[in-house]
């Protein structure tokens, strides 16, 4: 028994050390290369500091809105509802988010709607919209803040990111960077 005892109790020491010491000051090292010294993507608005790379709420009419979130936009709790489409509960969250979009953009067609507006991510805290998800909100925008619908349609592509090497996955908006884009429009 001491045999294996001793080895055993050296490796969870080394585990340690290895694991909870240095590979987290190698990380940390490497994160202070970055202009944000790995404190995250943060933008200043006002006298307010976000993150960009978390998903806010917005719900004003006023503003697009975000990627609905499993964990009510908390990140200290990130996570998706990992309920399936099976799920009777989770079918209702989605009609319920379908029908209050369609409520709010009354020439939406239900057929329009992408799918990231009325269903969360994987971990409820998806900043990301499609380009679809935000061109079918121009006119509710619009009318809110009685401005042309063209001018939301130019602030649209100027705040869409391409693919990564314009071959990785798709175009999108990051919502934060777009609705405070949008408020400095006037």
């Amino acid at each position: 028994m001491k045999q294996q005892i001793f080895p055993a109790i050296k490796l969870t020491g080394l585990c340690i050390v290895l694991f909870a010491v240095i590979y987290p000051a190698i990380i940390w090292g490497f994160a202070q290369l970055f202009p944000s010294k790995g404190k995250g993507d943060l933008i200043q608005s006002g006298n307010k500091t976000y993150y960009t790379n978390i998903g806010q709420s917005f719900s004003q009419d006023k503003y697009f809105w975000s990627r609905p979130s499993a964990v009510a936009y908390n990140s200290a709790g990130s996570g998706g509802s990992n309920k399936g489409p099976s799920n009777k509960e989770y079918l209702k969250d989605v009609e319920k988010r379908l029908d209050t979009l369609l409520m709010k953009n009354p020439s939406l067609k239900r057929a329009e709607v992408p799918v990231d507006l009325i269903t969360a991510s994987g971990s409820g805290l998806d900043p990301d919209i499609s380009l679809q998800g935000a061109k079918i909100q121009v006119k509710r925008i619009a009318l809110a803040r009685r401005i042309r619908e063209d001018q939301i349609m130019d602030l649209i592509a100027s705040q869409t990111e391409k693919p990564l090497l314009g071959l990785f996955g798709p175009e999108k908006i990051n919502v934060l960077k777009l609705n405070l884009a949008l408020d400095e429009l006037k």
